[in-house]
């Protein structure tokens, strides 16, 4: 069972999340939260795998709680921010704050059910139809900005940047595993080596590497 935390200051929506997720059998609310600061204190006290979370609140917002969430030590809380707003911004920020995963509230009640699962399992998500909009967007404002471009600290193999290609396009290692003939295991064995060569913190930071360097684009 993968027991869920609701962080949201709209209870309608929360009453309206509940009872999507509990209609799949192995998904449960165990809290509601309506700001980021009950968020980060139902989290703690009751350990949730993931923590839906909205970005906009009082108080502390959903971006803070995101990212203290984020910096606790494992096994923590998943965090898959689930928003109205596509700003880049908004998705910038909540992805570099730590988020797992980030969903929009129009979402379809399957790609929710599956979202959680997903990041549960320890899988990163961004909403397909997001991805390479915003990675477009990070790489551009960084030059902007001059930022250099990561460096690889040793090359990726071929079948490293085979997998590394298909982060960039939005599949999950699932999707990856099956265009590339191999377990997920395996898949998650190269993405560990991609972070380290990188020196990304985890997938999404990977595939922001993939869009500064010129790898992909």
């Amino acid at each position: 069972m993968i027991d869920v935390l609701l962080a949201d200051d709209d209870v309608l929506v929360r009453q309206g999340l509940r009872v999507l997720i509990e209609s799949a059998d192995d998904l449960r609310v165990i809290a509601e939260a309506a700001d980021g600061a009950d968020a980060l204190r139902l989290s703690a006290e009751l350990s949730p795998a993931v923590v839906v979370m909205d970005v906009r609140m009082p108080g502390l917002d959903g971006i803070a709680a995101t990212s203290e969430i984020a910096s606790w030590p494992e096994p923590r809380p998943r965090v898959l921010v689930l928003t109205t707003f596509d700003l880049d911004d908004i998705v910038h920020d909540a992805l570099s704050a730590g988020a797992d995963g980030f969903l929009l509230k129009r979402s379809t009640p399957g790609e929710l059910i599956s979202g959680i699962r997903t990041v549960a399992s320890g899988d990163g998500l961004v909403s397909p139809a997001l991805t390479r909009r915003l990675l477009g967007y990070v790489a551009e404002r960084d030059r902007m900005r001059g930022s250099d471009p990561l460096a690889l600290v040793v090359p990726l193999t071929v079948r490293e940047a085979e997998v590394l290609r298909y982060l960039s396009d939005g599949l999950s290692n699932a999707e990856i595993a099956a265009q590339l003939l191999i377990g997920q295991e395996t898949v998650k064995t190269h993405l560990k080596r991609i972070c380290m060569k990188t020196g990304a913190r985890d997938r999404t930071q990977a595939v922001v590497w993939a869009y500064q360097s010129g790898f992909v684009g």
